[in-house]
């Protein structure tokens, strides 16, 4: 992804730093708070002394004391105290804003005892640079590890501490796991404090990220802090199919946006008349099948004489009315005069509408496209690959008649007598063409040419 402050190839197309982030309202983390406080460049004596840092670029956010010697604001990079060593982070939010972010997290001010040590260098930046370089092959080989084990939980991510003392690796569980050899192995592999920390499905999709069915960034990993519980019912009141593939999202729950328009749809609902499932009317009943909330109409399929009727579309005022009928103990007679009718739409002719724009035909001409001819190598070239095209199609033509002429004495019958083959093996061809042999007289026949020329014996006798 291409922020605004990324910088831009030679092409023009924005490199992007990969983080899939906001760059254009802060810096590039997942879930960026704003402090337009410190743009009004405001000097305040009584400052707030305690700051908002994020680490892993949204992933982790946490609440430090800021000693004035720190000289650190809102943006900086600093280096923070921690249980073991020390970490480094981005400072979010300073001054009251982090009083009213404490509030909403419920977070008293007693409970914050980690300070800001000082601004980061450039080799505490370096450094945190490698810890990060080594969180993928950690993830990696902390899932083989744990497929070894045998255990029944997943690795979904990895963080290591700015100092590289700590590596906490976060984890998902149907259940408690027993880690306590997993522990051992891990710190004998990685060799530095390891912290396990159990979490959720959907805090596991806010930490890895992703793109949602709407095309854009997951909510939990941008700007959704606190998870609601979402059931069924929510899905139901906005007349949507129970559909389990189109509902769940990547974390495998209901979709958190399922809550968004329901307050919307609960208020639009509380005009419709309650207990309107079914109207009586003479000789039957009207049994409801939809409704469409916004437009205020009500689908009723008519059933008369058990025998279902068309489907009718109906007012919800007049739903309302006819309900009051049935309550007095009225059967409704002609429920086709409430039929909701839509307005007519008004024809629009285009004769009498006056355009914004001018008729430019005939005005604009494009000029001539001009072709250039190709040289005359190129046409020697295509010319000779044309002869070799049609020798090549002679030579095929003439094996297709020699297969189809080998196939045909393949399945005639062999003949009887003189015209056979030899018991040599070798064919007798009858299609060349014949000369008579004189000499050679055949059996059984009378020799024609021969038959109208006198003996010898004959003239003599005669004589």
């Amino acid at each position: 992804m291409g922020c605004s402050t990324c910088s831009v190839s030679a092409t023009g197309t924005p490199t992007g730093c990969g983080d899939k982030g906001h760059c254009s309202s802060g810096s590039c983390n997942k879930k960026n708070t704003f402090d337009w406080l410190t743009t009004l460049e405001i000097n305040d004596p009584l400052a707030y002394q305690i700051v908002e840092v994020s680490f892993k670029k949204g992933n982790r956010k946490g609440f430090y004391i800021n000693p004035p010697h720190s000289k650190a604001i809102t943006g900086d990079m600093v280096v923070v105290e921690s249980t073991s060593g020390y970490d480094v982070g981005r400072i979010g939010l300073s001054g009251d804003l982090v009083r009213l972010q404490m509030k909403k997290k419920k977070t008293e001010e007693a409970s914050v005892l980690h300070k800001v040590i000082r601004v980061a260098n450039f080799r505490d930046l370096e450094k945190l640079e490698e810890a990060r370089s080594m969180e993928k092959k950690a993830m990696i080989r902390a899932r083989a590890i744990t497929k070894t084990l045998d255990l029944n939980m997943k690795i979904g991510d990895v963080e290591y501490q700015g100092d590289k003392r700590k590596a906490t690796f976060y984890y998902t569980a149907n259940g408690r796991v027993d880690f306590r050899e997993l522990v051992r192995m891990y710190a004998k592999e990685f060799r530095v404090k390891i912290e396990m920390k159990q979490i959720g499905s959907r805090q596991e999709s806010s930490l890895i990220g992703g793109l949602g069915t709407c095309g854009r960034e997951l909510c939990c990993s941008t700007w959704k802090s606190t998870f609601e519980t979402v059931t069924t019912t929510a899905a139901r009141y906005q007349n949507l199919a129970i559909n389990q593939t189109k509902l769940t999202g990547q974390c495998g729950r209901l979709k958190c946006c399922l809550n968004y328009e329901l307050d919307t749809y609960l208020d639009a609902l509380g005009d419709f008349p309650k207990k309107a499932d079914t109207l009586k009317l003479e000789g039957g009943y009207a049994n409801l099948v939809k409704t469409d909330i916004f437009k205020g109409i009500m689908f009723y399929s008519i059933s008369k004489d058990n025998i279902r009727g068309p489907l009718l579309a109906i007012d919800k005022d007049q739903v309302k009315k006819l309900q009051a009928l049935n309550k007095k103990g009225i059967l409704i007679k002609d429920i086709n005069a409430a039929v909701y009718q839509a307005a007519e739409k008004e024809e629009i002719n285009e004769d009498n509408i006056e355009h914004d724009f001018a008729d430019v035909t005939g005005e604009i001409e494009l000029p001539a496209e001009i072709r250039r001819k190709k040289s005359g190598r190129n046409n020697r070239k295509g010319n000779r690959n044309k002869s070799r095209g049609r020798s090549d199609s002679r030579d095929n033509k003439g094996r297709n008649n020699d297969k189809k002429s080998a196939s045909r004495d393949a399945t005639k019958k062999p003949d009887s007598g003189p015209s056979a083959e030899k018991k040599d093996g070798k064919p007798n061809n009858r299609n060349k063409k014949r000369r008579p042999n004189r000499n050679n007289k055949r059996k059984g026949k009378p020799n024609t040419d021969n038959a109208n020329k006198p003996n010898k014996g004959d003239s003599d006798k005669t004589n």
